[in-house]
């Protein structure tokens, strides 16, 4: 007895971007997928807050010349200056912090040494977090101005 089977379409081709050699795709759900969105959403306000410092910072009359610890401690007088620096430290770092936790998924095999080095990137992460926290939180001006 003879069983007739349907043919099956041949299965699509994955779709390649253009110049996505070796390129992660987008994760379908779950904590890859908010980091992969954090990251994208990051450095597009890392960008914003990077290129604005250095517009405002280093490029009016006196360039670098002009920044000494008397300038910072003027400039963070400000809370708008402490929250844009402190803005920028903290996306910086977890945008970094996350890279590298990015890259020991693709690039470290043994499951053992990826808790080991996502968790020793994790503290150290945590622990520049506070004290860059702490440092823009609790400096006070007052005890710098000339």
């Amino acid at each position: 007895m003879a069983v007739e089977t349907e043919a099956k379409p041949p299965a699509p081709k994955p779709r390649r971007a253009i110049l996505s050699y070796g390129a992660r795709e987008r994760p379908a759900g779950g904590l890859e997928f908010w980091s992969w969105l954090f990251m994208r959403a990051s450095a597009i306000v890392l960008l914003f807050l990077v290129v604005g410092h250095v517009l405002i910072m280093h490029l009016p009359a006196g360039g670098v010349g002009r920044i000494d610890f008397q300038f910072v401690a003027a400039r963070w007088d400000s809370p708008v200056w402490r929250t844009w620096d402190w803005m920028m430290l903290s996306l910086g770092l977890l945008h970094g912090i996350n890279g590298l936790r990015v890259l020991t998924l693709d690039y470290v095999r043994r499951p053992g040494w990826r808790v080991a080095l996502n968790l020793v990137f994790g503290i150290l992460g945590f622990t520049l977090f506070i004290l860059g926290t702490v440092i823009v939180v609790t400096f006070n001006t007052a005890n710098f101005a000339q």
